[in-house]
């Protein structure tokens, strides 16, 4: 019987592309000529679909079909891409293959489309406690970038407490007393209820509280929009006309600082020498910026692998929840400097 894997090794991509191509995942990034030579793979080896009447998934007996949902677009944040490569590189080792990739929004995600699943990669703020009731084996999840009020399910998410005071530290030592936060605003999904419940970030949490301290506190001072270049672009703009930019930014985001760079060269503020700026994510991008963004370094790709190896866990018996956090490292470069107003 022709298998995932066997199409993968001869098309040269992974088991998980292959997977999405066939099942026209509107989230894939791929040539059309990659597309094209794993059709024709596929057509030529007459490659049987993945589902019987009983809607119950074909694999072999070595093998576990895992399914992948996730909340937040790779192509606006590629933070959310590096989590997902990550877990494709790691699936073969443990032997998982990725049978379908959901997009919350974009693709239905019922009873019927989890079922046949052996287990669920979660990544990003979507309630575990509802996405139960859809799945039947619903120890079988592991939540990515999200720490879920459900505290009987494996989690995997990065030490951005940690991080923000390290980073607030290295401010307040450079002199920085004026700081602003801009942020993206934080909801919780619920796809059963079809709900949607605020949270507060937790690197919001942190600058608050680190501000709160040292009585510099400004609310006036903390701007959230959404997640993307635009709302960097747009809330910086914002500040500059209220005239409540600061002498540093902390920005929850490398997409969201490149409109915050971009904004404050418009308006001909130099950086650093007059608004530091520090982020997160330290996408690739962030290295090759003007000037070159200093960010916090979040390992996407290790808890991508992490979460494989957490579910794997799990589908093989292990019945303790687990939550690993990672840590995050700070990046210097140039966009932050000593305070000199």
């Amino acid at each position: 019987m022709v298998t995932l894997k066997d199409i993968a090794r001869l098309s040269n991509v992974s088991t998980a592309t292959v997977s999405r191509i066939i099942n026209n995942d509107p989230t894939l990034s791929v040539t059309e000529e990659t597309r094209s030579r794993v059709i024709s793979i596929v057509n030529e080896l007459d490659y049987k679909p993945l589902r019987k009447k009983s809607s119950k998934l074909v694999k072999q007996a070595d093998e576990f079909h895992i399914g992948l949902i996730m909340l937040n677009d790779e192509n606006i944040d590629p933070y959310f891409y590096s989590i997902r490569n990550g877990i494709e590189n790691s699936c073969q080792q443990y032997g998982l293959t990725i049978v379908s990739t959901m997009m919350v929004g974009k693709n239905n995600i019922s009873s019927e489309s989890l079922n046949g699943l052996d287990g669920l990669i979660v990544i990003g703020d979507i309630e575990i406690d509802d996405l139960r009731k859809i799945y039947n084996k619903n120890n079988n999840i592991v939540a990515v970038d999200y720490l879920p009020l459900d505290t009987n399910v494996d989690v995997v998410i990065s030490d951005f407490e940690g991080a923000t005071n390290q980073l607030m530290e290295f401010l307040f030592s450079l002199g920085h007393t004026d700081i602003v936060y801009l942020g993206g605003k934080g909801n919780v999904f619920e796809l059963v209820e079809t709900k949607i419940r605020k949270k507060e970030d937790i690197r919001k949490i942190t600058f608050e509280k680190n501000m709160k301290e040292k009585n510099l506190y400004n609310p006036a001072k903390v701007l959230e929009g959404d997640w993307g270049t635009t709302s960097g672009y747009n809330l910086t703009k914002q500040l500059i006309e209220s005239q409540l930019l600061g002498s540093a930014i902390v920005v929850g985001s490398d997409p969201m600082a490149i409109g915050v760079l971009r904004a404050l060269h418009e308006a001909d503020i130099v950086v650093p020498d007059s608004v530091s700026v520090f982020s997160f994510d330290d996408i690739e991008a962030a290295a090759f910026m003007n000037p070159p963004l200093s960010s916090v370094r979040v390992q996407g790709d290790e808890m991508g692998k992490t979460a494989v190896k957490l579910l794997f866990d799990r589908i093989k018996g292990r019945e303790i929840p687990l939550k690993v956090i990672l840590p995050a490292q700070l990046i210097y470069r140039d966009s932050v400097g000593e305070c000199i107003k």
